[in-house]
């Protein structure tokens, strides 16, 4: 290979043509079509892609520069808390995420903090006027504004200087948890006498959120998070309309919030993908263009329980495409965030994630990696096409508020999650460490100690405040953060009201909980993991593939595979079966062999006591055949493993009964 990328026999000389009589070559008579994938959203990914020329770099960041090292901060105890902001200030973070009980990204944890005192702790030694601070408190974002803004005037800072942003995101809320009567009207409300008494103090805070995160977690494809988000920034335009703000400063006041996973590719387009739909919904107001300012968080939803530590990995892809992308400011979730509260380790872990490729990487300082790559200029494209038609959707419907109301946004985003989930339980969508190469002599993690509680938030504890819409609220608050009043109380944030009771509110969770339920189930069913035993047929060149491959499955239950070995006879497999302690049994090998061995083999088990019989591999024509020999259920690759993992479970539980269950009769 020539060292000149421009010579006649360099590696980019070759044509398109050229590349796929190579593949055909490959595929040796396949189609070529075996070789597209899809997304999430349908979108098709082709396997070649020509390099675009017709596609410029593009600016992404909307400052020159490195992206902001966000690092979240969501221990109780606020002199604890305080600690760990001093570190992370001090090793390389640049901003953070004050995290309070009850917010929607809480999960578990917060801050528990309600008075100038308690701040007064919690940003000790905090230069707030070099940083930039984003506040994660549910309803109650104003108060903690309040108390920080009154830290700020305590330690002669002027509150304006503060690079403030309040992630409020009343439609977000409204999806997550519902809301009671007057309750949307009344958030929208406080956050614009938000936007004016911040404007009136000079501070350009930006006081709501169009948050991806609530959409993502609840199993949002990327093209509907877009979408959502799109349409929380345009129902946010319209609030801010009812402001003193002029039109070209409303864009400012809105912080963009997307998720970053281990699709790199896609969090690399979809991050491109929103600041050209936001251009387009600026055009089309007719408002100034402003560049979207946009924060990326890693995904809650793709970190696993179970063997955290690969979660360093994936939160490593989701950073870099992110960085990638063009984010302004990036959060790293630990890796140990789905175990417990993370300790000083995982929070220094998460932090030079993005230090590493910042310092050492250098990965911020080319201004559009991706452009002209055809794959992620095609993906983009794709992704904003199939976002936008979303998009018009919600506006037909008369924008997010009233497609909410009508369940349009919950139905397509349950489609969405149920999709996902059938993905994840037949492995389509494999989960390193818990469905795909589980590890059952796993150790515990160290977390911080504590009791989590999800339901457990704060609510606003002054009610002698001025009415809203006065100009008065706001300033009131300020005042009475400075009088030492406390603000916040511990409250429950669920709300079941009648005001909106017919409002379909999403669930969310993360993809490996049906996975992780059932290792824990494993766990408490005897001590050790329950034993599958793999009757092998043949030699040792015949079974072997099959037997490690069933052994991953079966682990992914948490049951343990034993005896997998080579047998003088049948009855030397069934003695070994017998001495083994298994209720369950799989028979592994090649088809061959089975041709001639399987029928013999499920009968003998089946009499030697195997309450559930199974065989790795698709029964084909001699289905019948074997299931009348006493294979109860058929392992191979594609099919419900999560289903048949319960199911063995429930035998092993004495929960079988004599009839077939679905995954015993799905072919």
């Amino acid at each position: 290979m020539p060292l000149s990328f421009t010579g006649p026999d360099s590696f980019y000389s070759a044509g398109e043509e050229t590349w796929w009589a190579s593949v055909d070559k490959a595929l040796k008579g396949t189609s070529r079509q075996r070789l597209y994938g899809n997304t999430e959203d349908g979108l098709e990914i082709a396997p070649l892609y020509e390099r675009r020329t017709d596609v410029p770099a593009r600016a992404l960041r909307s400052a020159v520069g490195d992206w902001g090292v966000v690092q979240r901060v969501d221990i109780p105890d606020p002199e604890a808390a305080n600690r760990q902001i001093l570190r992370d200030l001090e090793n390389g973070a640049g901003g953070l995420e004050l995290v309070f009980p009850g917010a929607l990204a809480c999960h578990g944890g917060g801050i528990a903090a309600g008075d100038l005192a308690a701040f007064e702790t919690l940003l000790k030694n905090v230069q707030l006027d070099l940083i930039s601070l984003r506040i994660d408190a549910g309803p109650v974002n104003a108060e903690v504004l309040a108390l920080v803004m009154a830290v700020a005037r305590k330690n002669g800072i002027d509150p304006a200087v503060l690079d403030v942003t309040c992630a409020s995101d009343p439609y977000g809320w409204l999806a997550a948890r519902g809301a009671s009567a007057g309750e949307p009207e009344t958030a929208v409300n406080r956050i614009r006498e938000l936007a004016d008494s911040l404007s009136d103090l000079g501070n350009p805070a930006r006081v709501v959120a169009a948050d991806g995160e609530v959409w993502h977690n609840a199993g949002a494809t990327p093209a509907q998070e877009l979408a959502l988000v799109l349409a929380s920034a345009t129902a946010y335009l319209r609030l801010l309309e009812g402001t003193k703000l002029a039109p070209d400063d409303w864009a400012g006041r809105i912080s963009m919030k997307l998720v970053a996973d281990a699709d790199q590719f896609g969090t690399i387009a979809k991050a491109r993908a929103i600041r050209a739909l936001w251009s387009s919904v600026l055009d089309g107001a007719g408002l100034a263009q402003a560049p979207a300012s946009l924060h990326v968080t890693t995904s809650y939803r793709m970190l696993t329980r179970r063997d955290p530590w690969v979660n360093l990995l994936r939160n490593t892809v989701a950073v870099f495409a992110a960085g990638v992308g063009g984010a302004d400011s990036i959060c790293v979730l630990p890796h140990t965030l789905a175990v417990g509260l993370p300790d000083g380790f995982a929070r220094r872990l998460a932090r030079n994630t993005q230090s590493i490729l910042l310092e050492e990487s250098n990965l911020a300082k080319v201004l559009d990696p991706a452009a002209g790559s055809g794959a992620i200029e095609d993906r983009t494209e794709k992704l904003c096409g199939a976002a936008w038609a979303f998009f018009q959707e919600i506006e037909a419907a008369g924008g997010l508020p009233r497609a909410l109301e009508q369940g349009l946004v919950q139905d397509r985003i349950e489609a969405a999650r149920s999709d996902l989930a059938q993905n994840v339980a037949s492995r389509k969508r494999p989960i390193t460490g818990v469905s795909e190469f589980p590890n059952l002599t796993e150790t515990e993690v160290d977390v911080l100690p504590g009791d989590w509680s999800e339901n457990a938030g704060l609510s606003a504890q002054l009610t002698d405040l001025p009415s809203t819409g006065t100009g008065k609220w706001f300033p009131a608050l300020l005042q009475a953060a400075l009088d030492g009043k406390p603000l916040l109380r511990t409250a429950d944030v669920e709300s079941n009201a009648p005001g909106i009771a017919a409002l379909k509110v999403l669930s969310s969770g993360r993809i490996a909980e049906p996975f992780e339920e059932l290792r824990t189930g494993a766990e408490t069913l005897e001590a050790g993991a329950p034993k599958v035993f793999l009757a092998s047929l043949g030699t040792l060149a015949q079974f072997t593939a099959r037997a490690t491959w069933t052994a991953n499955a079966f682990a992914a239950g948490g049951l343990q595979a034993v005896g997998p070995a080579v047998y003088g006879s049948l009855e030397e497999l069934v003695s070994a079966f017998t001495e083994s302690g298994a209720m369950l049994a799989c028979i592994v090998s090649s088809d061959e062999v089975y041709e001639s061995q399987a029928e013999d083999a499920a009968r003998a088990l089946k009499e030697a006591g195997a309450r559930a019989l199974y065989l790795a591999g698709k029964p084909g024509e001699r289905e019948t055949i074997l299931r009348d020999a006493g294979v109860d259920t058929f392992l191979f690759a594609g099919c419900d493993l999560l289903g048949l993992l319960s199911e063995a479970h429930g035998r092993l539980l004495g929960a079988g009964g004599a009839e077939k269950s679905e995954q015993e009769i799905r072919k």
